[in-house]
């Protein structure tokens, strides 16, 4: 059998420092790379003690082919949150709840008993992806 793992994803930025504050500072993530400047900046960072899984942070609608009309789609979406999102695991959904909320990240759900069987808890990073929060055990 083929063993496939998740080795990068990408989110979209839009503040190269304030995307740094929330996944370095709050979340405590390891800077892996940072290249470019400007609005042309890709941030790779990562959980601490997983160094084959990366989330490279990069500018939206980096790609030339990407038409105008579709950067301000873009835009609009993420400031809606509607863009993209990243579900991230935690054996202590309550801690690190209080420890994002303390920190000033944007609340989007409380930790909450879903009827699908998860407990979770949801922010939105400096750019408006979602960043969901599973409790597992």
């Amino acid at each position: 059998m083929n063993e496939i793992t998740i080795h990068w994803t990408f989110l979209p930025h839009t503040d190269p420092e304030a995307s740094l504050g929330f996944y370095r500072d709050l979340l405590g993530f390891e800077v892996r790379q940072d290249v470019g400047g400007g609005p042309m900046r890709w941030i790779t960072v990562g959980p601490a003690g997983q160094p084959d899984v990366s989330v490279v942070l990069e500018p939206p609608a980096a790609d030339p082919g990407v038409t105008e009309d579709e950067k301000r789609l873009i835009t609009d979406m993420m400031a809606k949150g509607t863009y993209a999102r990243l579900v991230l695991a935690t054996p202590d959904l309550d801690g690190v709840f209080d420890r994002l909320k303390a920190g000033g990240a944007e609340i989007v759900q409380e930790p909450t008993q879903q009827p699908y069987g998860v407990r979770d808890c949801a922010f939105r990073d400096p750019a408006g992806n979602m960043i969901r929060f599973n409790e597992v055990r």
